[in-house]
């Protein structure tokens, strides 16, 4: 975010976490077992016991509003479609149903406890399967601002492209049950679909004049919100407008914070949002090298209301997570084990302390790939920015299973 640019941001940073000491880790590494990446081996069962050390921290009114979002978009879906926990095929109806029993639960202001207990009336758990066991990378994201204008100027000239309209999509779930929720993207020359151009060559051929729906003033903080999925603008006059996914080029998407440690700009153990931030503004003459790198690029639409997450709905701060949706069911209620970051007093990642939240899928992102990531959406504002950047954090991830209907 430009916003981090000042003395007084980073000082701001800082303050959030004050002079704590790291925290130890909340989750052990567990031992690696074998990794099949399918929709029906992506979740295992657990004993039920575990629904009883389900203890959330966070506030009830932000989970009773990311359930009521999940059952909006659970209202869209014919009743009988089939989504899939792991080896357990649940429909829509059924899922509905058990989560309409949690709101209602959660109106009777229960205690963490008392609500852990009552999960088994209705849920059994699961857990994720990934490379490495049950353990999982979770990574934050968040609600850039940035500054932008409708129109080009000298100082804003950065190009926020709408769609293009030769852009065409293949569902290959509309061929094969198993393939449902991935797609092929790509530019379709008569009977044939080609590979779409990337983000260079669209950079450089102006294919997309014409399509932009607005103008950035730096290309560093157009790519993050592209990163993030969704963004503010503050225009000159002050006032905002929100801008949102709107579909891709179909590129696969690299990550440029690798190419930078490959690269041993930036070491492993010192790469976060903020780092990569500040090598790319110490070092002008590779951005566009390095951003370039990532062939994915992001088209954008304008948004009304907050910002929404895959499934269309409002995502919520602390309750929202993205993850492969072609392996994890969408609108599932899980249970995020994992820790918070933060800055110690010499400027290292420390972690400040556990989260332990009730979450729902409600998004995804073009580098969540694999049952073992997940990303934990922060919000909007400094802190929501300093937690996502620094995101990178062991973690578990339960789903809850709707119980069969009898």
């Amino acid at each position: 975010m430009h916003a981090f640019r000042g003395s007084f941001a980073l000082a701001s940073c800082l303050a959030l976490v004050g002079c704590r000491q790291p925290a130890p880790p909340v989750v052990e590494p567990l031992p690696a077992s074998e990794f099949v990446a399918a929709p029906e081996t992506a979740l295992r069962s657990v004993s039920p016991l575990v629904l009883r050390e389900l203890l959330d921290d966070g506030d009830w009114p932000s989970l009773r509003q990311a359930l009521a979002h999940d059952r909006a978009w659970l209202a869209r879906q014919p009743a009988d479609r089939i989504l899939t926990f792991g080896p357990r095929p649940v429909s829509v109806e059924e899922l509905g149903s058990a989560l309409a029993l949690v709101e209602g639960w959660l109106a009777e202001e229960p205690t963490p406890r008392e609500l852990a207990q009552r999960l088994g009336e209705a849920f059994d758990p699961m857990v994720t399967v990934g490379e490495e066991g049950s353990r999982m990378l979770v990574t934050g994201y968040y609600e850039p601002l940035i500054a932008g204008s409708l129109r080009r100027t000298e100082e804003y000239d950065v190009p926020i492209y709408g769609p293009p309209p030769d852009l065409f999509h293949i569902e290959l779930g509309d061929f094969r049950d198993e393939w449902r929720g991935r797609r092929v993207t790509g530019l379709r020359r008569g009977n044939r679909l080609l590979p779409y151009p990337d983000r260079r060559e669209i950079r450089q051929g102006g294919r997309l004049r014409g399509r932009e729906i607005a103008w950035a003033r730096d290309p560093v903080d157009l790519f993050f919100v592209e990163v993030q999925g969704s963004g503010a603008l503050v225009l000159p006059d002050g006032n905002e407008i929100r801008i949102g996914y709107a579909g891709a080029n179909g590129r696969q998407y690299r990550s440029i914070g690798k190419l930078l440690i490959d690269e041993e700009k930036i070491a492993r153990e010192e790469m976060s949002m903020q780092a990569l931030r500040r090598y790319l503004e110490e070092n002008p003459a590779e951005v566009e090298r390095i951003l370039d790198y990532n062939e994915s690029q992001v088209f954008f639409r304008r948004l009304d209301g907050p910002p929404v997450g895959s499934l269309g709905v409002p995502v919520t701060p602390g309750r929202s997570i993205a993850v492969d949706q072609s392996l994890l069911p969408p609108g599932a209620l899980g249970f995020l084990l994992t820790e918070v970051p933060g800055i110690g007093e010499n400027g290292e990642t420390i972690v400040t302390g556990p989260l332990r939240r009730f979450v729902l899928n409600q998004d995804t992102g073009g580098a969540i790939r694999g049952a073992d990531r997940a990303d934990l959406f922060w919000g909007r504002g400094e802190e929501a920015a300093l937690r996502a950047g620094l995101m990178k954090q062991p973690g578990k991830l339960f789903i809850l299973v709707p119980k069969p209907q009898s």
